[in-house]
C-alpha cells in the first residue's frame, strides 16, 4: 500500500505540473527508487489518464527538476538523490 494519494489534480493546477509532482511524491515516498526505469510515456497517459503530451511535458519538468534521466535508446530512469553542496 503506498502512501503517496491518487493523481488528482486540482481544477487551477496545471495538468503536467501536477503529474510531475505526483512522480516526485512517489520518488520521495521509494516506490520509485533511483535507477528505477520509468514506464513508457504512452503508458504513463494510459496509467494516468492524460494525454501523451502531458505526460511528455511532465517529463521534460522532472528533468529540468534533476529528478529523472532519459538515456537515448534505453529509457527514462529515476536520478539519484543530489548531494546537497
Amino acid at each position: 500500500m503506498s502512501d503517496v494519494p491518487d493523481f488528482e489534480p486540482q481544477e487551477h493546477e496545471l495538468r503536467y505540473v501536477a503529474l510531475a509532482d505526483h512522480v516526485v511524491a512517489r520518488i520521495d515516498a521509494g516506490e520509485l527508487v533511483p535507477g528505477a526505469r520509468l514506464p513508457p510515456e504512452r503508458e504513463l497517459a494510459v496509467e494516468y489518464g492524460v494525454a501523451y503530451l502531458t505526460v511528455r511535458r511532465a517529463m521534460a519538468e522532472l528533468r529540468d527538476r534533476g529528478r529523472i534521466k532519459t538515456v537515448h535508446g534505453k529509457g527514462t530512469f529515476v536520478a539519484p538523490p543530489v548531494e546537497p553542496e
